[in-house]
């Protein structure tokens, strides 16, 4: 049984038991949906208006906020100028387990007039505060009379104040006391959100002829080509050179779309004039609303497009008015039965096509919840001392979640709680948790959030109706080596709701029926994926609060196919581990053979026997072996999702130099130098590589030349031997034959020699095709 090496201490898997849910009031059966996080209390208000306020100035303006003061803690509303009657409808919550009053204060102020800016209060008593569970409606706010220093009518303020938890319908748009010392333009950066990525599509632009073509000069034959763009994704045909003749490419060129469909399809045709000077000879501009949507692979209808001829004048392009239209012929199509694949497939957490008709009926639903973290490492420097601000991204599916920001502190409680639908249990959840670096709106333009780690769980590996609580160690790799940036804890179950369907899922394809009916190239896939990740990215990056793009490409492994010696180091040591057993089989069988321990070598000849006896018995034996095989190691089973391992990554053993090569930019930024060595060293390594291919083709290229009578009298000598084995193979029982060859195979080593076998010296005589080789 193949067991994992353990982890080092700090680094390792630990589950914990944390208290989740305790939303369910005194008495009440009601239960909540946040089951797999704990239960937080804080203390909401909700300022919603004001009226009647007094005005202080001699202009008969007044410019109204609202602060909310609990003990050490305010918060603030905005300000409004020249206003008596108010409208803010803001939320603020203040964590229970932080509060140091019995009382909270909610003050109207008048920011215009100076020191004297107080206009009135209300005064609660935390005691008297209701409490509210949801499914409840959310609290009415009510008008409440405003206390001034002096007796009278000062105005009224609507408001509402009340108990509740994180499963409260107004915590994510609530102003959080941690971020009293945010400024307004960077509260939206720390909100929770939910986000949804575009649907994509692959467009298919079939280019299949072009007729009338008017070149500039018809005495020069003309190198045709058609170039088709869409928004940043730019493609072309082979170039056409023939002048008697239409010219012909029918070429499908591969772009990604995402909806709504903003940009246009632009068909140019263009002749290659001279080496970097090219003449557009007609111009299409195609909405994809109007282009054909297929789901299988059947082909759409085609069309032609006219041209429209364009001509450089005073700097713009301008319409040349013609008595005929050059015309493209093309077949256009949205394809809806591919998956676009945005990430890497080894950690896709999707596989449905983009078709919704296409989509299979959901096998499960996958809840996670997101605890807090533990041990964070300061990520910048404010006021002369380390801090971390950090928010956590979970990604499954077309769904991403975002955490709200805990501002500066190294042990963030989050406790939030999300869910997908899963549809395919084969598919990877992502984690990542991040630094906001975007606190202070405007001032902070250009900052990248930092990584502080990311977890992997892939949903096969875990057990249905588990709950799964353990504490995931962040580590991330830096050209310093690897480092352990802190835990974040974890809670996560998968319910399957049709075990039928997902037992199913297991003997269907990985991808849709298109990838395997029409397959794109290995090339063309990664050119759409990096397309697609682009596309992704920046969407997300235009919502509010954005999802940045190092955050997107760090989620979707965007740099996962760059080179890097580590990862060489560690694939090819992860063959190595596969093929251990083959190989512990294969000294094993030659011990028994040269009889090292004579009881086995008994005990296989009586076996042996027994199968030539019966060979209906020989398939039954080896399930039969399987069979019990597995049910031995199920009492040994992982307990523990997957997490990721740093010596498998070989992360720790990494010289420094391969990691400093590993981070370098692409093309290179390093000195001429150090880019000379790290050449020969590939070199060197490519030169092993090379030697073994070699080899593995003079092996193949023995066995072609067995029949090729390249060496006659070795061909003479095995067609000989063929008609023999025929004619002998035909008139002996097979199970004799193989009775007598299983017999010699495990003979006593009194006879054998130690030279090598004659079909073996036989074989290595053989000619191959390396004499021909400069």
């Amino acid at each position: 049984m193949q067991t994992q090496r353990p982890q080092p201490e700090d680094c390792s898997l630990k589950e914990t038991s944390p208290h989740l849910g305790g939303f369910m009031a005194a008495g009440d059966k009601r239960t909540s949906t946040y089951d797999l996080v704990e239960q937080m209390q804080y203390l909401y208000v909700r300022v919603v208006k004001a009226k009647d306020l007094p005005a202080k100035d001699v202009t008969g303006s007044c410019g109204p906020y609202v602060e909310i003061k609990l003990g050490n803690y305010k918060g603030t509303t905005c300000y409004f100028e020249k206003n008596t009657n108010p409208e803010w409808n803001q939320v603020f919550a203040f964590p229970k387990e932080r509060i140091q009053s019995s009382y909270v204060e909610v003050i109207v102020k008048d920011k215009d007039c100076g020191k004297d800016d107080f206009i009135g209060r209300v005064v609660f008593d935390l005691n008297e505060v209701p409490k509210r569970v949801p499914p409840d409606s959310p609290l009415a706010p009510e008008w409440y009379h405003l206390e001034g220093r002096k007796e009278g009518k000062v105005g009224e303020l609507m408001l509402a104040v009340w108990m509740g938890s994180q499963a409260d319908e107004a915590f994510p748009e609530a102003c959080h006391s941690d971020a009293a010392t945010v400024p307004s333009d960077g509260l939206a950066s720390i909100r929770s959100k939910v986000y949804l990525t575009p649907k994509l599509w692959y467009l298919r632009v079939n280019v299949i002829e072009a007729q009338d073509l008017v070149p500039s000069d018809k005495n020069r034959c003309p190198e045709v080509y058609v170039k088709a763009t869409l928004g940043n994704q730019s493609l072309r045909t082979r170039i056409w050179a023939n002048k008697n003749a239409n010219p012909m490419w029918n070429e499908d060129l591969m772009f990604v779309a995402a909806e709504p469909f903003e940009e246009h399809l632009i068909l140019s045709v263009e002749d290659r004039v001279a080496q970097n000077k090219d003449e557009v000879l007609g111009k299409a501009i195609i909405p994809l609303q109007n282009v054909d949507r297929r789901f299988d692979h059947r082909p759409v209808h085609s069309r032609w497009c006219n041209l429209e001829k364009h001509v450089s004048g005073d700097g713009e392009q301008k319409k040349k008015d013609v008595k005929f239209s050059s015309r493209i012929h093309v077949r256009i199509s949205l394809d809806g039965g591919y998956h676009v694949l945005d990430e890497s497939t080894h950690y896709s957490s999707d596989l449905r096509a983009t078709a919704k008709q296409l989509w299979k009926p959901r096998v499960g639903v996958l809840e996670l919840g997101i605890l807090n973290a533990q041990g964070l490492l300061p990520m910048k420097t404010k006021d002369g001392r380390g801090t971390t601000d950090s928010y956590c991204v979970a990604k499954y599916g077309h769904k991403w979640v975002r955490t709200r920001t805990i501002i500066d502190s190294f042990n963030p409680k989050w406790n939030e709680q999300y869910t997908w639908d899963v549809y395919d249990p084969c598919t990877v959840l992502t984690v990542g948790v991040f630094d906001n670096c975007h606190l202070q709106g405007e001032k902070a333009k250009g900052n990248k959030d930092g990584r502080i780690g990311k977890v992997r769980i892939r949903l096969s590996t875990l057990e249905a109706g588990r709950v799964y609580t353990h504490s995931y160690p962040l580590i991330i790799l830096l050209p310093t080596g690897v480092k352990k940036m802190g835990e974040v804890q974890l809670a996560v179950r998968f319910t399957c709701s049709s075990l039928v369907n997902m037992m199913q899922l297991y003997s269907q394809p990985l991808l849709p029926k298109m990838h395997y009916i029409y397959p794109l190239a290995v090339t063309q896939l990664d050119n759409l994926r990096l397309q697609a990740t682009q596309m992704v990215s920046m969407r997300l990056s235009r919502a509010e609060p954005p999802l940045r793009k190092e955050v997107v490409e760090y989620m979707l492994d965007v740099d996962s196919h760059m080179w890097s010696m580590r990862k060489s180091k560690a694939n090819f040591f992860r063959i190595m581990r596969i093929l251990g057993p083959l190989v512990g089989a294969a000294k094993w069988f030659g011990q028994v053979c040269e009889w090292k321990n004579p009881l086995t070598t008994v005990l296989i000849h009586i076996l042996f026997i027994i199968l030539v006896l019966y060979p209906e018995l020989i398939l039954p034996t080896i399930f039969l072996y399987l069979f019990l095989i597995g049910i031995w190691y199920y009492r040994w089973r992982p307990r523990q999702p997957p997490h990721m391992d740093t010596r498998l990554s070989h992360a720790e053993t990494s010289h420094p130099d391969e990691l400093d090569e590993e981070f370098d930019t692409f093309p290179t930024s390093r000195a001429q130098d150090l880019v000379r060595m790290r050449y020969d060293r590939l070199r060197s390594i490519a030169g092993r590589v090379q030697t073994l291919v070699g080899d593995l083709a003079t092996q193949g290229e023995r066995l072609q030349s067995l029949l090729s009578w390249r060496d006659p009298r070795a061909t003479a000598i095995f067609v000989t031997f063929c008609l023999i084995a025929a004619i002998v193979l035909y008139l002996i029982p097979f199970g004799m034959v193989a009775f007598f060859a299983g017999l010699y195979l495990l003979r006593h080593p009194k006879f054998r020699h130690r030279l090598p076998s004659v079909p073996l010296n036989f074989f290595r005589r053989l000619p191959a095709r390396t004499d021909s080789m400069l």
